[in-house]
């Protein structure tokens, strides 16, 4: 018996008798430089490479692309800028506002569309995807051009209506798909143990459908926080956004100033924090 431990053990490490693991180990190692890695290497290359040569320049002494020495003044004077952080309150206030808005009609037109059979049901799900599908450009001028027709001022208000228009099909959408994979039969069990309508929507359906209301949240929010095609068209004076300031900063100047680069860097650095700490705490909430 000893013997044939002894054999099997010397045979296994033969060159020619390599297992199935190491053979493929292997294999994937001599196809390490494949095309689709180094195709690969080269978009993030690409896509991170403007990212770091403005995190760079953002601690650049001048104005011009000449570099002149570290220096945080560009970082004290987008600290000091109050035209600036009034722009940033408002994109918070419009996002906040326009994504709560849209994720709770959102929810409930999918749950309507989903549950209840009538007649335009299905002109409903077609009209309500055209936010997604029409050029920005022409959301924005129709809202502005209808907003003048009913004499509602430019403003924080009309920004807000204009960002819940477009934010609500996306949050449509994503109830919608969570619903497709809803079991009913859960909902006809809670009936027949003597739930309401009502207990079954705030107790079963919602919770269910949570993760994809969230999702629908957290889109609303990062779509509201980045438009600047329809904000232009339906914003009033003083109610200037956060891309519509960066706009004017650049035009002012004729290009992108190292304030901009640094307001650049600093919400960087914060969605990163943001992705991190999020993911940590849907992996927290995953756990238990």
């Amino acid at each position: 018996m000893i013997r044939n431990i002894v054999r099997n053990v010397f045979t296994s490490v033969k060159p020619g008798k390599q297992s199935e693991a190491a053979r493929h180990a292997r294999r994937a190692y001599r196809r390490h430089f494949s095309l689709s890695q180094t195709v690969f290497a080269i978009t993030i290359v690409f896509l991170f490479l403007p990212l770091l040569v403005l995190i760079v320049y953002s601690f650049n002494g001048s104005t011009s692309m000449s570099w002149t020495g570290f220096s945080l003044r560009w970082y004290k004077r987008l600290i000091e800028s109050r035209e600036l952080w009034r722009a940033f309150r408002n994109s918070l206030i419009v996002a906040a506002t326009s994504a709560v808005t849209a994720t709770v009609l959102g929810t409930i037109g999918a749950i309507g569309v989903n549950w209840y059979k009538f007649r335009l049901r299905g002109y409903v799900q077609t009209i309500s995807f055209l936010p997604m599908i029409l050029p920005e450009i022409i959301i924005g001028v129709s809202l502005s051009i209808f907003f003048a027709g009913i004499g509602i001022p430019l403003g924080l208000f009309t920004i807000y209506v204009a960002h819940t228009t477009f934010n609500l099909p996306f949050v449509f959408l994503m109830v919608m798909a969570r619903l497709d994979e809803f079991d009913f039969s859960i909902i006809e069990a809670a009936h027949d143990l003597g739930a309401s309508e009502r207990e079954t929507l705030f107790k079963i359906t919602i919770p269910i459908c949570m993760p994809g209301i969230l999702s629908g949240l957290l889109t609303a929010i990062t779509l509201s926080l980045e438009d600047f095609v329809i904000t232009f068209f339906v914003a009033g004076p003083g109610s200037s956004t956060l891309p519509i300031f960066i706009y004017s900063a650049i035009t002012r100047r004729g290009g992108v100033t190292p304030v901009v680069s640094a307001l650049s860097v600093v919400m960087i650095f914060g969605t990163v924090i943001l992705c991190i700490t999020l993911r940590k705490f849907l992996k927290y909430i995953a756990a238990k």
